[in-house]
């Protein structure tokens, strides 16, 4: 099966490709939030390598956050045309779960906090276990980086902390005792390729935003304040 990856949850912009012969490819578009600009002639290349067209796909997989909101939509918009045009199957990832398989799949093992940054001095997280498999241990959720370190320095569990989120905050973060780091900005989209092999097709996709847009919570703020 011919199989695209898509990943717009941060300020990069990456895609992967999984072919029928069994080849994997996968490519960093851009890093600084240029998802309207990059992906599709991301994708163009991408499959222009693989010597494959557009329609030869037969299942998109997208991440549907939680993630930056503008470079979700692009993402979303571009995989669900994607697979229309291509009479293709979709499916999606979340951004924290494709990190903790990431991780996963380099050798972390442990406890691992999975970080996205949310900007607005707040994170995107969510935490697993990793050990033969990777296991969930809750849902994703929007926070701020002082409570993250609050949780973890009551637990005597050694933790690992991933994502770019993980990266922005990594002085605080490091406070907590036998903290640890994996260093991984992007969600990796071969990863979110593997797991949307197996994945169940769906109607339709909705976005893991967890709060509102940065321009509507702006807007409200000067409403507040007139």
């Amino acid at each position: 099966m011919n199989i695209l990856a898509i990943e717009t949850a941060t300020p990069a912009c990456a895609v992967a490709l999984g072919t029928s012969d069994g080849a994997e490819r996968e490519l960093l578009v851009d890093d600084e939030r240029h998802h309207t600009e990059a992906l599709t002639p991301g994708i163009e290349r991408l499959l222009r390598e693989a010597g494959l067209a557009a329609r030869a796909i037969e299942r998109v997989v997208v991440d549907r956050g939680p993630g930056l909101f503008t470079g979700l939509r692009v993402g979303l918009a571009t995989a669900v045309g994607l697979s229309l045009g291509a009479n293709a199957e979709l499916v999606s990832v979340t951004s924290l779960e494709v990190l903790a398989h990431g991780a996963h799949s380099a050798g972390v093992r442990g406890v691992v906090v999975c970080a996205v940054d949310a900007r607005r001095g707040e994170l995107f997280v969510q935490n697993f276990s990793l050990g033969d498999e990777v296991l969930v241990l809750d849902g994703a959720a929007v926070t701020v980086p002082s409570a993250v370190v609050a949780r973890w320095k009551e637990s005597d569990v050694p933790v690992t902390f991933s994502g770019d989120g993980a990266a922005r905050y990594e002085t605080l973060l490091r406070t907590v005792d036998a903290a640890t780091f994996f260093d991984q900005l992007v969600p990796p989209p071969i990863e979110a390729l593997r797991l949307g092999t197996s994945r169940a097709p769906e109607a339709g996709v909705v976005p893991l935003y967890l709060r509102e847009a940065d321009a509507v919570a702006n807007f409200s703020t000067r409403e507040r304040s007139v």
